[in-house]
């Protein structure tokens, strides 16, 4: 058991080091220079809490907190800001310049399978299978990444060893709601840089700081962790008695509900765009902070009347 779940660990840091090494090869190709290389050094964090994981806790990840996730994500965010920052400038910057291969249809998608192959019988080099791959155009090339990096995050938190005091039960629920997370942020960065028409950099420096904010939700586990249990004589406080519920409306109002439709608005009021999808999820975000919001004062309620000495 101790062996396969080492294992787990080792696999899990070493599924986030490849991905990140790929985003990054894919940097030095774009920028033309060696020296983003450099941010290798961002990976030496995640190699040192392996190292100290497996020695002191035997592989098992904390209760509340991933930190192998929240390096994986320091490591990887750098490489992404850089990728959208140069596709958004070439797009604007050169926006005929567009001889890439796309990869909406499955013809094209077996054509790139197949000239790999070809490369490989015929003992092509490595750097020409590489240029094949990078002739992909930009936007499909960070869209794969975006997907790559959530379905990844989901993934490895179900292969990270349980730390102390979480359940299998606990753990499915937070990768169901890591599912559903994923698929608002992927959907928030995707249509908001597409809605982007002017050579805006600020409002994409404001996108991908809110996606950067947004991904703080992954190293944290604390609404899905249950409060330890209150003995007697013990202060039952709000935050002790609720502390799952109000960390879970505090993170669809901070982290992602409330700055998602902040962006939106902007995009629609300030930029003049307009069109049924972001109108759908603008509405969708404003109802999960009112129904939140409501959340919070039926359990204000609750608490009073059970708080409340009886006459």
């Amino acid at each position: 058991m101790i062996l396969i779940r080492l294992l787990c660990a080792v696999i899990t840091r070493s599924l986030f080091i490849l991905i990140s090494l790929i985003a990054l090869f894919r940097v030095t190709w774009v920028k033309k220079s060696n020296l983003y290389w450099f941010l290798t050094f961002l990976y030496l964090p995640l190699v040192v809490e392996m190292i100290f994981t497996l020695k002191r806790r035997k592989g098992k990840d904390y209760k509340w907190f991933s930190p192998p996730i929240l390096l994986f994500l320091i490591s990887i965010i750098p490489s992404m800001w850089i990728l959208e920052l140069a596709h958004q400038q070439k797009k604007f910057n050169d926006p005929q310049n567009f001889q890439c291969r796309k990869l909406n249809s499955m013809e094209s998608l077996k054509s790139i399978i197949n000239t790999l192959r070809n490369n490989t019988m015929k003992n092509e080099t490595f750097t020409e299978s590489f240029k094949l791959l990078s002739s992909v155009c930009d936007d499909d090339w960070i869209l794969e990444l975006h997907q790559i990096l959530l379905i990844l995050l989901i993934v490895g938190k179900w292969l990270l060893p349980l730390g102390g005091g979480v359940t299998r039960d606990q753990l499915a629920q937070l990768l169901l709601s890591f599912v559903g997370t994923a698929a608002d942020i992927l959907e928030f960065t995707s249509e908001t840089l597409s809605d982007i028409e002017d050579n805006s950099p600020q409002l994409v420096y404001l996108i991908l700081a809110v996606w950067t904010w947004s991904m703080v939700q992954f190293p944290l586990s604390v609404a899905y962790t249950r409060p330890e249990e209150i003995g007697e004589g013990q202060s039952d406080s709000l935050l002790k008695r609720h502390r799952t519920d109000i960390w879970s409306i505090v993170q669809s109002l901070f982290i992602q509900d409330g700055p998602f439709l902040i962006v939106r608005l902007m995009i629609m009021v300030q930029f003049d765009v307009l069109h049924p999808m972001l109108v759908f999820f603008t509405i969708k975000n404003f109802l999960m902070i009112l129904l939140n919001l409501y959340h919070l004062f039926v359990i204000f309620q609750d608490y009073r009347s059970t708080a409340s000495p009886v006459p």
